[in-house]
């Protein structure tokens, strides 16, 4: 990555001196380091507000309460793994997280989830279905609040920063299902492979 960084500066800086602008690109270098520590300082308030606000929500029970509304949800597409399993409690707090942009707080639920997975996983040298299905939807990252790009926006100094929650809802909902619909019919296929190995065999 640090190469294709190098690559681009190198250049920008080459294309800026042929075509005479090359003191527009040392405008821009200093203008987007300005902006970007902007950027961070306003990441750094409202990440602290939100990551605020879920520790709140976790002490008074908020959390727990949502976890369980979704918690049926999570055992009927877990449902290779045990009822009693810690991991369904875990996924449906990583989801929680994850659907209010919380990425920093959803990261520890997550790989709590994949451990208990990974306990419960008959071979050891392969994710279970169950694994890559978590993986799937976790990737999707569905978000019913984007907080992560609501704090750039706000920092770049964005107008309407809130504009952008229903277009986000709505992507981040459809790669979700196409993740769950994906992982669901995968392991459908390998179902029937697996029978026709044991067959053959």
């Amino acid at each position: 990555m640090n190469y294709i960084f190098y690559f681009l500066i190198a250049i920008s800086i080459i294309i800026g001196a042929i075509n005479g602008k090359l003191q527009d690109v040392v405008n821009s270098i200093m203008t987007g380091a300005e902006l970007s520590v902007k950027v961070a300082i306003s990441l750094i308030g409202i990440m602290a507000f939100w990551l605020g606000i879920m520790e709140i929500a976790k002490k008074s029970g908020g959390i727990d309460f949502i976890a369980k509304l979704i918690k049926p949800i999570t055992k009927h597409l877990f449902n290779e793994i045990p009822q009693d399993s810690p991991a369904i409690g875990d996924i449906a707090m990583n989801f929680t997280a994850n659907a209010f942009g919380l990425g920093n707080a959803a990261t520890p639920f997550g790989i709590k989830a994949m451990e208990e997975l990974q306990e419960v996983n008959k071979d050891k040298t392969t994710a279970s279905n169950s694994m890559c299905l978590f993986l799937g939807m976790n990737t999707a990252g569905f978000q019913l609040v984007p907080t992560t790009v609501l704090a750039i926006l706000i920092g770049i100094g964005y107008k309407n920063p809130t504009e952008i929650i229903a277009p986000t809802l709505l992507v981040t909902t459809i790669a979700f299902v196409s993740a769950i619909i994906l992982a669901k019919t995968f392991q459908k296929f390998n179902k029937i492979k697996e029978v026709q190995d044991d067959k053959n065999s």
